[in-house]
């Protein structure tokens, strides 16, 4: 226990006090996590490392527009294998508290992954517990067990730079004697680096903004209002700093069912049996099926069914290029910001699509999960063609990198 809160005080003290550029000068435990993050090696077969998913250049999410235009879910080191959601962005994903019950609201709040299981319970931070996952998960790094990660980290080049990273524990990449230990200052370093100003920079237009340094066009300030006031959106992504962080965060960390209808497209629904039993029955449960494995939240299974995190909006449209396609909601159903707030809006004020309707313009499909739909935020909010675009336009101004005019 010792040496784990050891662990936890090294990361919190690792964690960006005010973020300032994309450029920013890593520490040891952030460079150590950073080299871990691009690492191709560690993978069976190699190849594979957490910037296949996570990629910079796309907001730290899936940088691949044709996969993005289709299934949206990332294969893993064996190609033909598929999970069975897209990748979320882990850019301010470290800001997210662990993973608990508020009784006043309710509702869970905290953790990652799209269905909070990386709870941060174990060594208390949700971004590392989420890093140890993917590498002996047989859908995506596929290695062979924790002591197969920890050997490829013993022969990397870069890994003189625990005893840097970690100087109070006398071996800190211990393999044998000491795995279990390793293999939570490997998930801290990775944890570290995703809090770094390297993913968390808070350089956006609506950063500088914010301090004054850059003025909105008529058309963004208009979605500011809307995003704010009737869209409802703030409710859910607020725009203004709050419990976690000084800076606007863009989600609250809660959990939600927009009635996303199911991708078609996803290829895990033709997975083998071992690793979908549903094959194209399947239906994603959400938070409710991760709560279903924890005996003190299960009788709460069926009351999150079909929800997921609800994401950060910041980086959601940054893009490589202009014509790079980015995928939304957690099995990349929506292809388009506009199509989004779209269904947002209309949701329930739309049929449900039948013979050759056309979605989003005559119809939508049913959702994934009928149960538990967010109906006080969304669904009928009565916005104009011409506010929805502004709430897109405001939205636009919150990838990072934007540079203000001197």
């Amino acid at each position: 226990m010792k040496l784990k809160r050891i662990c936890i005080l090294l990361l919190a003290l690792s964690l960006p006090a005010a973020a300032t550029a994309w450029t920013a000068e890593l520490n040891t435990l952030e460079r150590l996590g950073r080299h871990l993050f691009f690492d191709q090696r560690l993978s069976n077969p190699s190849g594979m490392s957490c910037a296949e998913c996570h990629a910079p250049e796309a907001g730290w999410t899936g940088p691949k527009s044709d996969l993005n235009r289709g299934g949206a879910v990332y294969p893993g080191a064996i190609s033909t294998r598929f999970s069975n959601r897209k990748p979320p962005s882990a850019a301010y994903a470290t800001f997210s508290p662990v993973f608990h019950f508020r009784k006043s609201e309710k509702i869970f709040a905290g953790g990652n992954f799209w269905d909070g299981r990386a709870t941060g319970e174990e060594i208390g931070n949700p971004a590392a517990d989420q890093a140890k996952a993917p590498f002996i998960n047989p859908l995506e790094h596929n290695l062979r067990d924790a002591r197969a990660l920890c050997d490829l980290v013993a022969s990397a080049p870069y890994s003189p730079l625990f005893q840097q990273a970690f100087p109070s524990v006398p071996q800190p990449l211990d393999c044998r004697g000491d795995l279990s230990g390793t293999i939570d200052r490997i998930a801290l370093a990775i944890g570290a680096f995703e809090a770094s100003e390297e993913l968390n920079p808070f350089t956006s237009k609506y950063d500088y903004y914010l301090r004054g340094q850059a003025r909105l066009t008529p058309l963004e300030e208009k979605g500011l209002e809307l995003f704010n006031g009737k869209g409802k959106c703030a409710q859910c992504h607020p725009s203004d700093a709050g419990p976690y962080s000084r800076q606007p965060l863009f989600t609250d960390f809660t959990y939600d069912n927009l009635g996303t209808p199911r991708n078609p497209q996803n290829p895990f629904y033709t997975q083998q049996r071992r690793f979908n039993l549903e094959g194209k029955k399947f239906i994603d449960p959400g938070l409710g099926g991760f709560l279903r494995t924890r005996s003190e939240y299960r009788s709460q299974a069926g009351a999150n069914l079909g929800k997921h995190k609800v994401p950060t909006l910041r980086n959601v449209d940054l893009r490589p290029a202009p014509d790079f396609v980015k995928a939304f909601t957690h099995n990349g159903y929506f292809k388009d910001l506009k199509e989004l707030v779209h269904f947002y809006n209309t949701r329930d004020t739309l049929p449900r699509c039948r013979g050759k309707a056309l979605p989003g313009r005559d119809c939508w499909p049913a959702p994934e999960v009928a149960r538990n739909l967010n109906r006080d935020e969304m669904g009928n909010l009565g916005l104009t063609d011409e506010e929805e675009e502004a709430i897109v336009a405001f939205m636009k101004t919150l990838s990072d990198g934007y540079r203000p005019e001197r």
